[in-house]
């Protein structure tokens, strides 16, 4: 690390801790966000604060490895697309281990990456939790930005999506139900193609299952 980098890091965590939110932070750790340290800042802020460095690899990459709450974040917001190569994204999303982290990495880098249609279905494929995670937020987004399905990445897509419906973790459930809802109100015909699997998961005997096939088919109608 040069002395330039480690002279910028230190500057960042002096801004942190001017707007560091003890209750806040007590909230988090109680709810299970496992940080070395974590000041409590909200996001508003901790943009705010990025906005005043230039986005860089070399800043980004040092500001992740950090085990900050509000590094992880900023980290997000710094890194240039071009230079984060595929190989860089799945290390990161191995250190990715709460729902926060994952929809604001996602939010300010994954969306934006030239290869994120192809590495979703990857990720949604994924048997590790975050991996899976961050795959439906990912493919939720791209739907959000109008990205149009194929036949085969449809049916691909609603298999993952429909079989992590009736995940252990919740999370995962919330995240598919959202892709689910995204692409069912890019048109009426996306909505016709949920409606049989909808149907079928709404009379499921499991706990949630069935309200959350109700939500889908309300949001998705809802949105359009």
């Amino acid at each position: 690390m040069t002395d330039q980098l480690h002279e910028t890091l230190k500057d960042i965590k002096a801004k942190f801790r001017l707007y560091m939110n003890g209750v806040v932070s007590q909230s988090m750790r109680e709810k299970g966000l496992d940080y070395k340290l974590n000041f409590g800042i909200g996001y508003p802020r901790i943009r705010e604060i990025a906005a005043g460095y230039e986005p860089s690899h070399e800043l980004a990459q040092a500001l992740w490895k950090e085990n900050i709450r509000e590094c992880k974040i900023m980290a997000g917001l710094l890194q240039p697309v071009d230079t984060f190569y595929r190989e860089i994204a799945e290390i990161w999303m191995e250190d990715i281990h709460n729902s926060e982290l994952a929809q604001y990495t996602v939010m300010n880098l994954f969306q934006h990456l030239p290869y994120a249609a192809e590495v979703v279905f990857c990720w949604i494929a994924d048997e590790r939790e975050y991996f899976q995670l961050c795959g439906f937020l990912l493919m939720a987004r791209l739907l959000m930005n109008g990205m149009t399905l194929n036949d085969r990445a449809e049916a691909e897509f609603m298999d993952q999506a429909f079989t992590a419906l009736e995940s252990d973790s919740l999370q995962i459930r919330k995240a598919a139900a959202l892709a689910l809802c995204k692409f069912g109100s890019q048109s009426r015909e996306n909505m016709k193609k949920l409606g049989k699997p909808l149907a079928v998961l709404s009379k499921s005997q499991r706990p949630g299952v069935s309200a959350i096939a109700e939500e889908i088919k309300n949001e998705a109608e809802y949105c359009r």
